[in-house]
């Protein structure tokens, strides 16, 4: 999953939500620099994470993809399954996603001296780009392909994979919406144990 599902996953604005939200700029002991409620937020990061890696229904959005992007598959289903989210967004929530997104970056801005440099870098760019409510549309799923191709060590060609996703846009919508519900009832069991 990607910014949206991880934000959306953490069930509200808090250190939860904050530690979701950076825990890929987080490498091994740095988490040490943060309270227990980021830290908490990191680990879930890092098991919803794990969950999603391992789903067979994932796997088959994965398997499509891995013949043209081998290892890059999995970060295109993350994306992928962002925008979903972001088109289904009323299914899984009663704040608009424009509101919610408003929210989210008002929320981050008031946190960004206790982050990760990494997230200062790219969150100005987020918020220009309206990156969470933008995922809704194939112009913003472009984009995010597009940056994350560039930023790669070798050319992944990630910026083509939004043509996969108009050619079978409707399997990994089905594939989302039977996998989203399993995701979530995966995090109500790990925040409630």
């Amino acid at each position: 999953m990607n910014h949206l599902a991880h934000i959306y996953l953490s069930e509200g604005l808090g250190e939860l939500m904050l530690g979701n939200f950076i825990a890929d700029s987080v490498k091994g002991a740095e988490i040490n620099k943060f309270s227990e409620g980021i830290k908490k937020g990191i680990r879930l990061h890092r098991q919803i994470d794990e969950f999603t890696d391992k789903h067979p229904i994932v796997e088959q959005s994965k398997q499509r993809l891995r013949p043209a992007y081998a290892k890059y598959s999995g970060v295109i289903v993350d994306i992928f399954y962002d925008h979903f989210l972001a088109l289904h967004w009323n299914e899984y929530s009663e704040i608009p996603l424009e509101d919610y997104a408003a929210l989210v970056y008002a929320y981050i801005e008031l946190h960004l001296p206790e982050l990760p440099e990494r997230v200062n870098n790219f969150f100005p760019y987020m918020v220009e780009h309206n990156w969470l409510v933008n995922y809704g549309r194939y112009d913003g799923i472009e984009k995010v392909l597009l940056g994350m191709s560039r930023r790669t060590s070798f050319d992944s060609h990630m910026n083509l994979a939004i043509e996969d996703l108009r050619k079978d846009h409707a399997l990994y919508e089905k594939e989302f919406a039977l996998f989203f519900p399993e995701l979530i009832a995966f995090v109500k069991r790990v925040r409630e144990g």
